[in-house]
């Protein structure tokens, strides 16, 4: 019995004593305390697998995106916060793998001739982007 969880029953019923009602109440407190730690352990393992979705990101790839949008925006403390609330948005709907496969796209379909034209003309390319600028606008929406 470790860390004292069972000893009220042992103390009760393994030593020949207790009534019906005393052995009752131990098994009721023994299983109160075992759903108390099942459920504990569940709420944690749930924060911490989205913690780690959430975080798939390296933070090299975070501040360039910052670097990138403030750039593009502004460069204020107040644009610094929106951009990086942005990335925030885009990393909990795509998965880094997804995002990297966008980036790459992205600046592939800027080289003229055939090779960028292979990165704006297929079906998976358009629906990479696609899924990106969808991810960019709900950051919009909730961070601009």
């Amino acid at each position: 019995m470790r860390d004292g969880i069972g000893q009220g029953f042992v103390a009760r019923v393994g030593r020949g004593g207790g009534s019906a009602k005393g052995v009752k109440m131990a098994c009721l407190t023994n299983l109160f305390r075992s759903s108390a730690l099942l459920a504990a352990s569940i709420v944690a393992a749930t924060a911490s697998a989205r913690a780690d979705d959430l975080n798939d990101y390296p933070t090299s790839a975070r501040a360039e995106y910052v670097f990138a949008c403030m750039k593009a925006n502004g460069e204020t403390q107040e644009l610094l916060q929106k951009c990086s609330c942005s990335i925030d948005v885009i990393a909990s709907i795509i998965p880094y793998e997804r995002y990297v496969t966008t980036e790459t796209i992205l600046s592939m379909s800027q080289v003229t001739g055939p090779i960028g034209s292979e990165f704006r003309s297929t079906e998976q390319a358009k629906l990479a982007v696609q899924d990106f600028r969808r991810a960019q606008a709900e950051a919009e929406v909730r961070c601009f």
